[in-house]
């Protein structure tokens, strides 16, 4: 049996009783690692497909959004990664307009003048620009790229055959927020560029996903040098993870990444010892480039 049928059976069987997947095989279930599981194995075939699906709309709550965990009220930033689920596998409309005005409505705290003046004035100590803001992991918090960026993919492919006015104001603030974050030396680390006047290292993964978010933006400087950057970087990297999310975003930069695939499929052998199945299902996703339809691809 090949690596990825592997993957597949190894992924399914994990599913829990109540229907989506935890992290680490426990009762408690993500709503990350269900988006993934999802865009990986949930269209193996038509009936698992629509099941897994239903179980997904019906966690959604009343204000459009997702929690991080089952069981959870606070409303966080999966809403975006669910958006992405459904907006590549669902033509469930009211669901996917829900949680899009949901993303609309939400931002990070710099967005209140408040704390657009403490940056500028009274906090030095890092260096970006407030007006400039995205989203939060979860609510009432600052802005990160991560959940920025996800946020980023997940309006521009509800909007890919109208993008609205309010929208548009949106992903141009996001948009921003991260070209403005950008390293001094290429990449994205997970928050601020420099801190204490200190240039901060860039990370692999957020890196590799504030670029699918820049994926139909202007090829301006921040991007080259943050593809650049993830290009070497890709080549050697031992962690699964990161890996697979560098393949996700290099093949949509056209970049070729069959040696990455080779590489990503040593690193996670039959998938046993792989025991986060949010990286499994990543990992899926990055060996299943160019056979199916990329989860995060943004139509120009």
């Amino acid at each position: 049996m090949e690596t990825i049928s592997l993957l597949e059976d190894i992924l399914i069987r994990r599913q829990t009783l109540s229907g989506g997947w935890s992290f680490f095989g426990s009762s408690q279930v993500s709503v990350e690692a269900t988006c993934l599981a999802l865009l990986a194995v949930g269209s193996l075939t038509p009936e698992s497909g629509n099941h897994r699906l239903d179980w997904l709309l019906g966690r959604q709550q009343r204000d459009g959004s997702w929690p991080a965990f089952l069981g959870d009220r606070e409303s966080s930033w999966t809403t975006a990664l669910a958006l992405s689920v459904l907006n590549v596998m669902s033509d469930v409309v009211p669901a996917r307009e829900r949680a899009f005005q949901w993303l609309l409505k939400e931002h990070g705290r710099e967005a209140n003048w408040l704390w657009q003046w403490k940056f500028r004035i009274a906090d030095r100590n890092v260096r970006f620009n407030p007006a400039m803001y995205g989203w939060p992991w979860s609510v009432g918090a600052a802005s990160w790229v991560i959940p920025t960026a996800f946020s980023l993919v997940a309006i521009k492919q509800f909007t890919a055959c109208k993008r609205v006015v309010d929208a548009e104001k949106r992903i141009q603030l996001g948009v921003g927020m991260l070209l403005d974050r950008a390293c001094p030396g290429g990449g994205w680390n997970s928050g601020n560029n420099v801190v204490y006047g200190v240039p901060l290292r860039p990370h692999v993964e957020a890196t590799a996903i504030a670029l699918l978010a820049l994926q139909d933006e202007e090829p301006v400087s921040a991007v080259g040098a943050g593809l650049a950057w993830l290009k070497k970087s890709a080549r050697t990297t031992r962690s699964a993870e990161s890996l697979a999310w560098s393949i996700l975003t290099l093949f949509l930069y056209q970049e070729p990444i069959e040696d990455l695939k080779s590489s990503l499929a040593m690193i996670v052998g039959e998938g046993t010892g792989v025991p986060n199945n949010s990286t499994l299902a990543t990992s899926l996703l990055a060996l299943k480039c160019g056979r199916m339809i990329h989860p995060f691809a943004v139509l120009r």
